[in-house]
């Protein structure tokens, strides 16, 4: 007969890890201006998908970052130019 081995399991002493806070400062233009430039890009992405589309992919397409897509989309809302539609946003 064979004789089994068995292994005896390692204690090992888990450290907790901490998060990582990120110190990057935003660098957003906050200004009405750039806000309405924004909207513009977003307003023009929906227009030319001609269909509902997720935050990243007006991001895409309209070459802005997400915090800039947000802004966009912030602004078209409170003007009643876009609503959500299954999770994503198309044009009112």
């Amino acid at each position: 007969m064979a004789e089994k081995k068995t292994v005896a399991a390692k204690a090992t002493k888990k450290t907790p890890t901490k998060k990582m806070v990120s110190t990057e400062i935003s660098t957003t233009d906050f200004s009405p201006e750039n806000v309405g430039f924004r909207a513009g890009d977003v307003y023009n992405a929906l227009a030319a998908a001609k269909c509902a589309l997720s935050a990243a992919e007006i991001s895409e397409m309209a070459s802005i970052s997400i915090e800039d897509t947000f802004l966009g989309i912030g602004w078209l809302l409170k003007e009643g130019k876009v609503k959500n539609e299954e999770s994503k946003v198309v044009l009112a």
